[in-house]
């Protein structure tokens, strides 16, 4: 038992989709723990900087998450999986206050979340560009202020990182979702 709020590492910066998933798991509370990596997700938990993890390992439109599951099968000695949740993925495009959708010249996001929203992207026209995750994404929009590019990540990273959002709901299936593997150490 937790003397304080568990430590659950996951991979993204603040605002992640992952985030959603540490509190449907944790639903008396968690400190999230932001890591470059599905590796270093694992790492913190063996380095004991997490109590616990969560991984996305599957997509209702890009399915497995092969990176993930890989990480998985590579450090799961001495690791509980402590189940699964589908956490609903809505996808926007953002950009700093003031951009107008038609400014836009440059997408960047997380390739998982760009491939879920390829009808979009694709009749869009603006050139893509790859990040490590969908809230970083958001997060270095914000930073460069420049108004010809956008983030493709949720509406609390938009909120997060002070962005306006261009448009809402960009992913190919409405009903996207993402299924998270809640991870804990064996005790």
């Amino acid at each position: 038992m937790y003397t304080s709020l568990p430590r659950i590492a996951f991979q993204g910066e603040p605002g992640a989709y992952s985030e959603d998933a540490i509190r449907a798991f944790w639903s008396n509370g968690a400190i999230p723990v932001p890591c470059e990596t599905f590796r270093g997700v694992l790492h913190a938990m063996r380095s004991g900087a997490a109590d616990g993890a969560v991984l996305p390992v599957e997509n209702l439109i890009i399915g497995p998450i092969t990176s993930a599951l890989d990480v998985l099968d590579d450090l799961s000695d001495g690791l509980t999986l402590g189940g699964t949740t589908d956490v609903p993925v809505v996808h926007s495009l953002m950009s700093v206050p003031g951009a107008v959708l038609e400014q836009i010249k440059v997408v960047t996001s997380h390739p998982a979340a760009l491939a879920q929203c390829h009808r979009f992207l694709s009749a869009f026209g603006a050139r893509i560009e790859p990040h490590l995750d969908t809230a970083g994404a958001a997060r270095s929009v914000q930073a460069l202020g420049d108004p010809t590019i956008a983030a493709v990540a949720s509406e609390a990273a938009a909120k997060r990182y002070g962005l306006s959002i261009l448009s809402s709901a960009i992913q190919d299936l409405p009903d996207n979702w993402t299924r998270f593997v809640r991870i804990d150490v064996e005790r």
